[in-house]
């Protein structure tokens, strides 16, 4: 999170749930199987837990998720956690961030001294049943260096799964500086300097581009995102990103977005609506833009992880 209070869009700027709905009905006449209600930080916006339900309901979709930064898990409405509610409508796994056990740490990583509050939602998901845990780490030179065995351990403890991911320039390009970008290729090596050598999981998968690896002493899985090393990262990749604004984004890695929201506000028929959809999904380019010419024009709290 920037360091400074964020402006909130007008309400009729933002797509209405009923908006959003329709279009994942729409997609998923067209395919899509898997939605993820990510942020910023989605537990933010009131209703969000009846939202998820509602997806559960439309045809098709198979799988909910939710990308978090864990401090509004343990929350409680109605004498039940958000975390309860949230698998309570139908969300299968959730990705929550944690980028140091320090509390010093984090709070310097994020500008926010909240690690008590994501380690009390960490437990009230774990409570709650979530199919799947993930625990999200973004590599930062001269910081997660430290970070390896506690976040492993604490992972381990908790019976989720652990990735760690290389820094993207998405609102700056000031991370790409020598001082700050940890490679997942050095990761990895310094993982193994403490657990021995890691077993590749070449068939292990989950929603998303990360290569997983054993720690073969204790059974525990590990997973890299290197969006930046990796050359064959975006060879599988089948994801697009609606924004809360209603700009949809064929890839992160691209400027490219798409006016969704002014289509849907002209009264668009659901056959005009799929092949809009359809012309996005058309345009979505062969790989992302970080490596050469990628200029930021949103923060990635406004693109959703």
């Amino acid at each position: 999170m920037p360091e400074e209070e964020q402006a909130w869009f007008p309400k009729d700027e933002v797509l209405s749930y009923d908006e959003m709905l329709r279009v994942l009905r729409v997609g998923a006449g067209l395919g899509i199987k898997k939605v993820r209600v990510t942020g910023g930080e989605p537990l933010t916006r009131p209703g969000v837990a009846d939202f998820c339900a509602q997806i559960a309901e439309i045809p098709g979709i198979e799988q909910i998720g939710i990308s978090t930064n864990g401090t509004l898990l343990s929350k409680l409405e109605g004498g039940v956690s958000i975390a309860q509610r949230l698998v309570n409508a139908g969300v299968k796994t959730a990705n929550i961030s944690l980028d140091s056990m320090d509390r010093g740490i984090y709070q310097h990583a994020t500008s926010r001294d909240l690690l008590p509050r994501v380690l009390e939602g960490i437990d009230a998901a774990i409570a709650a049943g979530f199919d799947s845990i993930r625990l999200n780490c973004v590599l930062m030179k001269n910081q997660t260096e430290r970070e390896f065995v506690p976040l492993i351990d604490y992972a381990r403890s908790k019976g989720a799964l652990i990735r760690f991911i290389e820094l993207m320039p998405v609102s700056t390009q000031d991370v790409l500086k020598e001082d700050s970008f940890l490679a997942t290729g050095v990761a990895l090596k310094m993982v193994e300097e403490h657990y021995g050598p890691l077993t590749p999981l070449p068939d292990f998968k989950t929603n998303g581009p990360a290569t997983y690896y054993e720690i073969p002493a204790t059974g525990q899985k590990i997973g890299f995102i290197g969006a930046m090393t990796n050359l064959h990262f975006c060879e599988s990749c089948n994801k697009l990103r609606l924004t809360s604004d209603g700009k949809l984004r064929p890839c992160l890695g691209s400027y490219l977005e798409f006016d969704l929201k002014t289509v849907l506000r002209d009264g668009c028929t659901d056959t005009e609506l799929a092949d809009f959809l359809h012309s996005v999904v058309a345009r979505k380019p062969k790989e992302h833009d970080f490596r050469d010419n990628y200029q930021p024009n949103r923060r990635m709290i406004a693109i959703g992880g």
